[in-house]
């Protein structure tokens, strides 16, 4: 397969083997070099949990080449997530790590167990805002529109993600 990019979200709303959520975060970063290549990196920022967590997330999004094809891509990040120790559990709760695909530049993907564009990226400001640092004019390949445009979309709807940014 040709080298691809990728977006992939990363959020964190409880310590791990490497510290708290923000350093968990950073060090997604480091362990995502190891089977392809960051390209841009967005400040991490704060934002209030989905369901039932309690926890603040630290959440960033990557762009990210690699050779890998979706399944495969998936694989490494869920290995990725268990190292960090990540267990199944409660769906949306507390998380050491969480590792998303949003985007895939070949366009959409779907099989039984991934679906890119993300369902769910396109209300979800702490992807979406990270995600304009880095990548504005991405389009989705499903709505034609950009990042850019999404974005502000989402904020006209309200969601909400802290200004507040935690560390690059």
């Amino acid at each position: 397969m040709p080298r691809t990019s990728y977006a992939i979200a990363i959020g964190s709303n409880r310590w791990g083997r490497y510290g708290p959520p923000v350093t968990q975060v950073q060090d997604a970063r480091i362990f995502l070099s190891e089977v392809g290549r960051v390209t841009a990196s967005s400040p991490v920022i704060a934002s209030p949990p989905l369901g039932p967590s309690r926890r603040r997330f630290a959440n960033a999004v990557i762009l990210f080449e690699t050779m890998l094809d979706p399944p495969a891509l998936l694989r490494a990040l869920k290995a990725i997530e268990r190292d960090f120790g990540r267990r199944p559990g409660v769906r949306w709760g507390a998380r050491v790590l969480d590792l998303d695909i949003v985007l895939w530049s070949a366009g959409p993907y779907w099989d039984r167990t991934l679906t890119i564009p993300h369902p769910q990226f396109r209300k979800r400001r702490f992807v979406l805002d990270p995600l304009l640092r880095i990548a504005p004019d991405w389009r989705d390949p499903l709505s034609g529109l950009s990042v850019r445009q999404l974005a502000a979309r989402a904020r006209k709807v309200g969601h909400k993600v802290d200004r507040a940014r935690l560390r690059s």
